[in-house]
């Protein structure tokens, strides 16, 4: 191919080339033939081989040997080669490069030039790929311009303002009264570019959004003109005049009057309309109208106005465009809180866009449909929220549960799972049909960490009730190994939290006393998470290992049912509120018989701490054990002469007093004596009263 071929050939040389090879090679030799000519000193085809080197460029080819020739060409007094030169400096330069500042002062010479074209070819590029030094140097040139009698240029100056108000917000003060008589201009060019660089002022200084506000008059002038004029083929868009430039003072409306109620009761008449009088038909109108509910939202607009925007948006959520329905729902949700009854009347039309096939949309109605929902309609709104579910995505789905929780429930505390279990041991005749119930759920699904918890805990207490028959439900036949099986695919899944583990392990134990014919395998899947990696969960186990061999015999009753949890009057769904717990007074504790295991001790650092599970049990004093009235003192710890004790008094059957008593029978004082007790929460069950007592004694 000869070096000399016109661009067009090239183009046609490249898209013939069958494979990466064989473009690569056309484009290499024509890169190599483009090289040789600008070392010539005598090139007339500068800017003919420019062109081509632009268009290896956006192929994406390495094209930066071009950039010492845009200088020169920008440098011609040839307007062609100036136009092809200042092309190649907005396509191959930024303002990290050295050539960069090199085309400074040609652009300098070209804004005084008399031809409008070239000035405008110098505005363009400083608009580009001007730095922060080159919109300095050249700022007062533009602010010159903005004043000058021609429109076109006006135009071009104005957007080139708007760049170096970016890079040097500093700058900003020596165009503001520029920008201002600007919007007394009749061409719609210049009045874009005045109000955009008006907005540009007012969203980077308080001074100018102050000084600008006195230009709403002028703003609401220019846009009522807009509305009333006639058909006007430059500027007509679909039958809207000018939408753009509409658009464009909607939005400076919007931040003129936000949080300034003057300015907002000067906007409100052209706002209506503009809401009334916009044509809905048609893309372009429901741009406009956007904008406009946009601003009757951001300012401080009258009540009617608020009404009027929110059922622009209720319109929109009937159009066939998705992307319309879509923002109209983005809008509703950002407003709901503050015009909730507005919102309300096109709830109807919302929940039909459940329906809708597109996710985006479908998540939006979702948030909203939520957002709606008030003690007035929660019926017929959780209908509605309940066909969803369970027909909706699956990632959808959390979501839909959870929000219809939250609406249904909004005083419900986030202990879900202690509350429902309170509720179950509550309701003695619903026992059979709860655990039957819960079983099958946990069978169908163990994704619900929160259900498996509270169907393992119904499992561990009620199992044996499983084996038989429930009127309420379709008879099926459960067999102890199908119950084992259920919970140790809880055990084994890797959807189950080590919280989950531990309620499905605790209910494996606490099946070893209501089935008789499967002992042997509980005993070997306790023994098996022995050596589990979880912590928790290894020492629930060890625990229950030692109670199936050192303390067998007490096994049965150290794991029977729970008693019956009550609510009082100090707490809050089952948990004790802090003025409760603070209000509590000492029991004197009387010795008796004591039918309590001694559990092991061990000291670390001069603390002692019991273990917090075998307090979990039945038997145990922290969970509210049946015991005999009183027990004597029982030692739990004995080592370099101090000595605990704990001894406990049964006052009723929900109320149990614990006390622990440490004595020194050395003949030296002991200081920074410090006792630690771990209690999990499960142990501050109703009617149980927590104090702590301490007593030391010397040489005793």
């Amino acid at each position: 191919m000869s070096p000399s071929v016109p661009l067009q050939e090239m183009i046609r040389a490249i898209r013939s080339a069958k494979t990466q090879c064989e473009e690569r090679g056309v484009i290499q030799r024509e890169c190599a033939a483009i090289r040789a000519q600008f070392r010539q000193s005598d090139n007339g085809g500068r800017s003919h081989n420019l062109a081509k080197l632009l268009y290896v460029h956006m192929l994406g080819y390495p094209a930066h040997f071009g950039q010492m020739e845009c200088v020169r060409m920008i440098a011609s007094p040839r307007y062609s080669e100036k136009r092809i030169g200042y092309l190649g400096a907005m396509m191959l330069l930024d303002e990290k490069q050295d050539a960069s500042l090199l085309i400074t002062n040609s652009i300098k010479n070209d804004l005084f030039h008399s031809n409008q074209y070239i000035q405008s070819l110098a505005l363009c590029t400083l608009a580009c790929m001007g730095s922060a030094e080159m919109c300095r140097d050249l700022a007062p040139e533009i602010e010159r311009l903005l004043r000058a009698s021609n429109s076109y240029v006006k135009k071009k100056a104005a957007l080139c303002a708007v760049h170096i108000v970016r890079k040097v917000p500093d700058l900003g003060e020596l165009f503001a009264s520029a920008a201002r008589s600007l919007l007394t201009e009749k061409n719609h060019g210049v009045l874009h570019g005045a109000v955009v660089l008006i907005t540009q002022l007012c969203g980077q200084s308080p001074e100018a959004l102050k000084r600008f506000r006195k230009a709403v008059p002028d703003l609401i002038q220019i846009m009522k003109s807009l509305i009333v004029s006639g058909y006007s083929p430059e500027h007509d868009v679909s039958g809207v005049s000018d939408p753009f430039l509409q658009v464009r003072i909607l939005r400076l409306l919007r931040i003129l009057g936000h949080n300034h109620e003057a300015a907002s009761d000067t906007m409100n008449d052209l706002l209506a309309q503009v809401a009334t009088n916009t044509d809905s038909t048609k893309t372009v109108g429901n741009a406009v109208l956007y904008e406009t509910v946009l601003t009757i939202l951001d300012i401080k607009s009258e009540s009617g106005l608020r009404v009027l925007a929110v059922n622009i948006l209720g319109r929109f959520l009937l159009n066939n465009d998705r992307n319309i329905r879509y923002i109209a729902m983005t809008s509703l949700q950002k407003i709901v809180g503050t015009d909730h009854n507005a919102v309300q009347r096109h709830r109807g039309t919302i929940v039909d866009c459940l329906k809708d096939q597109d996710a985006s949309v479908k998540r939006r109605a979702l948030d909203l449909s939520l957002a709606l929902v008030s003690a007035s309609n929660v019926r017929s709104m959780m209908k509605e929220l309940l066909v969803f579910l369970s027909s909706c995505p699956p990632d959808l789905r959390s979501q839909t549960a959870s929000g219809i929780f939250n609406a249904a429930g909004g005083d419900v505390r986030d202990e879900t799972v202690p509350n429902l279990i309170q509720l179950i041991t509550n309701a003695s005749e619903l026992h059979r049909y709860t655990v039957h119930k819960l079983y099958r759920a946990l069978v169908t699904d163990i994704s619900q960490q929160s259900l498996v918890q509270v169907a393992c805990w119904c499992i561990g207490e009620y199992g044996d009730l499983l084996t038989g028959p429930c009127q309420e439900m379709d008879p099926a036949q459960v067999s102890e190994n199908d119950v084992l099986d259920a919970l140790e695919t809880v055990l084994q899944s890797h959807m189950s939290s080590p919280a989950t583990r531990g309620f499905a392990l605790t209910a494996t134990m606490k099946l070893s006393t209501r089935i008789t014919d499967n002992v042997d395998r509980i005993r070997s899947v306790v023994s098996i998470y022995g050596s589990c990696i979880d912590v928790e969960l290894q020492q629930r186990a060890v625990e229950y290992n030692a109670l199936f061999k050192k303390y067998d015999h007490m096994r049965a009753a150290v794991l029977e049912r729970m008693p019956v949890i009550e609510k009082t009057s100090g707490q809050s769904n089952g948990v004790p509120s802090g003025d409760s717990v603070k209000d509590n007074q000492p029991v004197k504790v009387m010795p008796g018989e004591s039918l309590l295991p001694q559990p092991p001790a061990d000291q670390v650092e001069g603390r002692v701490r019991v273990s917090p599970h075998l307090w979990r049990w039945r038997g145990a004093v922290a969970q509210g054990v049946v015991l005999s009235s009183t027990a004597p003192s029982v030692p739990v710890y004995e080592k370099d002469g101090v000595t605990l004790t704990i001894s406990c008094d049964k006052q009723s059957d929900s109320d149990l007093t614990v006390t622990l008593t440490a004595s020194n029978s050395t003949e030296s004082d002991i200081s920074s004596f410090m006792l630690q007790a771990a209690v999990p929460k499960v142990c501050f069950c109703p009617q149980t009263r927590a104090h702590t007592h301490k007593q030391t004694h010397n040489g005793s």
